[in-house]
């Protein structure tokens, strides 16, 4: 009886675990049915189905996820990570890299680089060059910490494809270390007045000796401090870590396109554009450079720090970049063959040219970071020529098959203490000559296209006088002034000229280029992309070229790895664009007659404070 009595009980406690187990499976069932039909589950398998049934797509389930992934949530920002990599001269620079998390999976998306310095240091003092290594490593560091610690902190949760908010909140992070920065510099300058104060008293409240070779001494430290020397132009201060702020907007930028999978110029000419997609997009003529004889070339001349060839408008990227390559090869080959050199290039030389003449040199082989080579010339028609000669052996006339640009980099060359520009070692030339010297290569080479940074950009009376007098004959544009384009916004006394060369570094961002691009647009002057002097692999800035639309490109030559990827990305941009039928034609080139606009200008002014001082007559 017993026995019987604890199997009833067993059985009666194994219905109950069931019934349980059915109540709670049904609970679980309604629990699913309401979450699927609250994330509309069945009406999107019922749409997805019913229209594959028709469709009969090759690759059934790879549908299926095209469809359902058009349907999750937009990536967001899981990781920022910033490192310490190689530039194309082997120094340092940065990378940052971009994580998102994708349809519940955290992906690397991309990475950027960015030039840790717009200029390389050429011609000067160990300790100048040792100083620059220990700032930029300095810069790197920071910047590295900035991203790995706030910006990765700022950012984690938020979506990479909103440019202008990321943007915001990289000027507004920058804003505040840049404050933080000018308020050190203050400190540090205070300190040295103070310690030159102490000095100074100190030596005035010392009893003089009685040797006449000290109190001498003395005198000569006074009198330079009376008279001291003209300093050379300021540079601008660069925030330590502000490249930070740069890579890390380019760095979202390539973040949206590879999510909105499309190109990065097309993203970019979407955010130029708000959003509206263009029809057609030009691409960018290249200026390819081939010679460089600044002031750190072997020969006495100085001021063509860079000779360009150009294009004609009307041809094709992928033929003009031959064109130049080929003109490339055949200078290469005249400076290697002396015999065949232009009969004024060595002349005035002693007997090392001579021997020169007979033994081709090796400096002449000598290849330049932009990618060219380095020659020394005697005079300023000499490189022309000789590039002239190298067009005549291939059957190319300058001035239609090919142009001229030139890179004068003239606030390398000015002589403090003389107030002149060192145009060819001992030969000074004052800012009002220099205008003289332009216009009569101009007119010994009508095929110069451009002239870049031809003065300093405080010679403001001699960038407008030749402006109006070379303005309708070719470009003339400024470089120097463009190292920072965040500050260039700010800056509205820019030289007169026919536009900018902008380079992408420090704190510049990709907002920065699209409204500074309109601008120029707007006020109808041309913008150039150029690459800085410490390139990196990252090819990039073709795409922000073609993406904003300017005229032309700046990439140096066509020798070194990092620069030949930047002319290869411009081929590959040309063939896609054409398969798409996006390919659009460049605008033929219009020299301008700044003497006319002038005078529109000076009417406009009159016209605007007459009718200002009419409405203030009217409101008294």
């Amino acid at each position: 009886m017993e026995y019987c009595g604890n199997r009833a009980a067993g059985e009666q406690q194994q219905q109950q675990q069931q019934q349980q187990r059915r109540f709670t499976i049904t609970d679980l069932k309604h629990q699913a049915a309401e979450y699927y039909r609250s994330n509309e589950v069945p009406q999107r398998l019922e749409e997805v189905l019913n229209a594959m049934f028709y469709q009969r797509p090759e690759d059934f389930y790879g549908h299926l996820a095209n469809y359902f992934s058009e349907l999750s949530k937009p990536p967001v920002i899981t990781r920022l990570v910033g490192k310490k990599v190689l530039d194309g001269i082997g120094r340092p620079t940065l990378e940052v890299e971009v994580s998102c998390r994708v349809r519940n999976c955290v992906k690397r998306i991309c990475s950027s680089m960015i030039s840790s310095h717009a200029e390389i240091l050429e011609n000067a003092s160990p300790e100048a060059i040792d100083a620059d290594e220990r700032e930029r490593e300095e810069s790197i560091k920071i910047a590295i910490e900035w991203i790995n610690e706030s910006l990765n902190e700022m950012f984690t949760g938020l979506q990479p494809t909103d440019q202008h908010k990321a943007d915001e909140l990289l000027g507004e992070y920058f804003a505040k270390k840049a404050e933080a920065d000018e308020e050190r510099r203050e400190a540090e300058k205070e300190k040295e007045k103070e310690n030159q104060e102490a000095e100074a008293s100190g030596a005035s409240a010392a009893p003089a000796p009685s040797g006449k070779k000290k109190p001498n001494k003395a005198a000569k430290k006074l009198s330079v401090l009376e008279k001291p020397i003209p300093p050379a132009e300021p540079a601008e201060p660069v925030v330590m870590g502000s490249m930070a702020i740069g890579c890390t907007s380019l760095a979202f930028a390539k973040t949206a396109a590879t999510l909105r999978d499309m190109p990065l110029y097309l993203h970019i000419a979407l955010l130029k554009h708000d959003q509206e997609s263009p029809k057609e997009l030009a691409l960018p003529l290249p200026m390819a450079t081939v010679l460089s004889c600044g002031k750190s070339s072997p020969g006495k001349l100085n001021l063509l720090k860079e000779v360009m060839v150009i294009p004609p408008h009307w041809l094709p990227v992928k033929q003009g970049v031959e064109r130049c390559v080929d003109i490339q090869r055949e200078v290469m080959k005249l400076l290697s063959q002396t015999t065949n050199m232009p009969s004024s290039v060595g002349e005035g030389k002693k007997t090392s040219r001579d021997a020169a003449k007979k033994a081709p040199s090796p400096v002449l082989k000598k290849m330049s970071h932009l990618g060219c080579l380095v020659t020394g010339f005697e005079s300023l028609e000499q490189p022309l020529a000789l590039i002239q000669s190298a067009c005549t052996h291939l059957s190319l006339e300058l001035g239609i098959d090919v142009y001229l640009g030139i890179n004068c980099a003239a606030h390398e060359l000015i002589d403090c203490s003389k107030g002149k520009y060192e145009v060819i070692l001992g030969t000074f030339k004052s800012p009002d000559e220099m205008v003289d010297v332009y216009v009569d290569l101009i007119r010994k080479f009508p095929s110069i296209m451009t002239l870049i940074d031809p003065l300093r950009k405080e010679d403001c009376q001699q960038w407008i006088t030749l402006r109006n007098t070379l303005g309708s004959k070719c470009y003339i544009f400024a470089e120097e002034l463009c190292k920072s384009v965040s500050k260039l916004m700010e800056n509205h006394n820019t030289p007169k000229c026919s536009g900018l060369v902008l380079k992408y570094t420090n704190e510049a961002k990709i907002s920065d280029l699209c409204k500074i691009t309109q601008l120029l647009d707007g006020r109808k002057r041309i913008s150039i992309l150029g690459s800085p002097d410490g390139e990196t692999s990252d090819d990039s800035l073709v795409d922000l070229a073609v993406g904003l639309r300017t005229r032309f490109i700046k990439l140096g030559g066509l020798s070194r790895g990092e620069r030949v990827a930047k002319y290869n990305r411009l081929l590959a941009i040309e063939e896609e664009l054409g398969k798409n039928g996006r390919l659009g034609e460049r605008e033929d080139h219009e020299f301008v007659d700044y003497t006319e606009e002038e005078e529109e200008e000076e009417e406009e002014e009159l016209e605007s404070t007459y009718i200002t001082a009419r409405t203030e007559r009217s409101a008294t």
